[in-house]
């Protein structure tokens, strides 16, 4: 592996009576927290602030609140909870709306906050559409394996895609993720084509996709841009993280792992501004691509970690290994840098949906703002995963800051295709596993750190697997704890810098998906 280098710049018809409908609730803005780069331009994006709430757990649902508008540009905030597919989304007719059976379409239409609450949104195999529309807020929901080609198919394949005049969108803290790539019916997860501007990606993760997404459908489609994108995650991509056709995109404060072929691919003249980025395990993750028009960037304050670059020559002109700028960008906005050192700390803690919509601070930090409109306090999301066994009902769940966020981590043999970093990276999907049935995973940090109960969470699907272990503090080899099962693990607080859980017995191969630590 590489020795990480900083670089610095130069320069939603009736409705049947088995499905559910859209009730209101009450009036309020949903969404927390402001509205960030490109999209406070061009007049800002507000979404649905003002109008009525309502919530959804269908797909048709949410088309009924849409057509259930005075206008197609009354303002309507939609709280959705639940799965969204294809077996409870039909068409709706109305005079404010024009929507479709097999994806979410807001078509031709304005002012509207598309928002998951309570234990989650997912939208499963099924893509939001926006044509010819502005003015639009999504957040905290997840849109999942949608395909173009195979069954079902939805939205071209694009987990989000927008497209024909659309102004000022607001897509944030939502988890775009597929399956694979093309050869497996999978297009991009988030494209803008066909006049698409003042648009921002704020929070969100983007993952197992062949594809991450476009700025423009083709060399001649150049009427695209003023697009924002920060403190993202893009993980297991091929490429288009995303490519850029023309216009300009503002590129910071995200975190790319694993871009297999191509990372940020400026091209047909676009112009790209590329700050405090962390690349990491990753190929030609800036330059021009698979054309010769060329494209431009601005580059500056970006760690490469473990990048590897191709020889530039025909269509393959990669920044690197030394990005250096070759342009110039200007941005209207106001923004705050994090360091590109703790960007994978930050966007661990803050990107992707039911993370409680925290954001960063602008140091680093994690916070979770208030609620930018009065009104009663949103419903905080929780997670979609199971929770964890407790060794006895009786154990609290752990509070306070999970210390494991932003330390290091290490251990015995892994196996394939797995991570020691998984277990503290917030994220449910990925996980530890040791090479054999046994074995161990531990939590270290640079200076003496107090602590006195973890919590051992199983990933999906190996729930039960730990049998028996033992919590040790590596520092001395002492055995603070001993017992079966996962779950939270509570012993006498202990200063130390290394915290060891080793897996003595298992009924299959055991799977580490977060292992926390608190201090109480």
């Amino acid at each position: 592996m590489k020795r990480p280098v900083v670089l610095a710049a130069l320069a939603t018809a009736a409705v049947g009576a088995a499905i559910a409908v859209a009730l209101p609730i009450h009036q309020a803005s949903a969404a927390v927290g402001g509205v960030t780069g490109f999209a406070t331009q061009n007049g800002g994006t507000t979404g649905g602030a003002g109008g009525q709430t309502v919530r959804a757990t269908t797909g048709t649902a949410i088309h009924t609140a849409l057509c259930s508008r005075a206008s197609s540009s009354t303002p309507i905030i939609i709280e959705v909870s639940g799965t969204i597919n294809h077996g409870n989304t039909t068409k709706v007719s109305g005079n404010s709306c024009n929507t479709a059976a097999d994806k979410i379409e807001l078509k031709e239409i304005s002012n509207i906050t598309l928002i998951g609450v309570g234990s989650g949104a997912v939208f499963d195999q099924l893509g939001i559409h926006i044509r010819d529309a502005s003015n639009i807020i999504i957040q905290n929901v997840t849109v999942r394996n949608v395909k173009k080609s195979g069954s079902p198919i939805s939205n071209g394949g694009d987990a989000i895609g927008m497209e024909s005049t659309v102004r000022n969108i607001w897509v944030d803290h939502v988890t775009l993720e597929a399956s694979g790539g093309e050869s497996e019916g999978f297009d991009g997860l988030f494209d803008l084509k066909d006049n698409t501007q003042y648009v921002t990606l704020s929070y969100s993760i983007l993952r197992n996709s062949g594809r991450g997404g476009l700025i423009g459908s083709s060399e001649s489609d150049l009427s695209n841009g003023f697009v924002t994108f920060h403190h993202n995650l893009y993980q297991n991509i091929d490429s288009r993280t995303p490519l850029l056709r023309g216009g300009i995109a503002h590129i910071y404060n995200n975190h790319y792992v694993n871009l297999y072929e191509s990372g940020i691919n400026s091209r047909a003249g676009a112009r790209a501004k590329v700050d405090n980025n962390y690349f990491k395990d990753a190929k030609d993750v800036l330059g021009t691509f698979y054309t010769d028009q060329l494209g431009y960037w601005q580059v500056s304050g970006n760690i490469f970690d473990n990048v590897t670059w191709s020889s530039p020559g025909g269509d393959t002109r990669p920044a690197g290994p030394n990005p250096q700028s070759n342009t110039t960008v200007s941005i209207p906005y106001p923004y705050s840098l994090d360091a590109a050192s703790c960007v994978p700390s930050v966007v661990s803690q803050t990107a992707g949906a039911n993370k409680g919509l925290q954001v960063s601070n602008g140091s680093c930090t994690p916070q979770t703002p208030a609620p930018t409109t009065p009104g009663p306090a949103p419903t905080t999301p929780r997670p979609t995963t199971p929770a964890p066994t407790t060794p006895a009902p009786t154990t609290p769940p752990p509070s306070g800051t999970n210390l494991s966020i932003g330390a290091g981590s290490d251990g015995s043999s892994k196996a394939s295709g797995t991570s020691y970093g998984d277990v503290r990276d917030g994220d449910m999907a990925t996980y530890w596993s040791p090479a054999g049935s046994t074995g161990s995973i531990s939590i270290k940090w640079g200076s003496a750190t107090t602590v006195s109960r973890i919590n051992i969470r199983e990933a999906s699907g190996a729930t039960g697997a730990i049998g028996s272990w033992r919590v040790i503090n590596a520092d001395n080899g002492a055995v603070l704890r001993t017992g079966s099962g996962a779950g939270v693990i509570t012993f006498s607080a202990t200063s130390l810098k290394k915290i060891t859980f080793e897996i003595t017995s298992s009924s299959a191969t055991p799977r580490v998906a977060e292992y926390e630590t608190y201090a109480a």
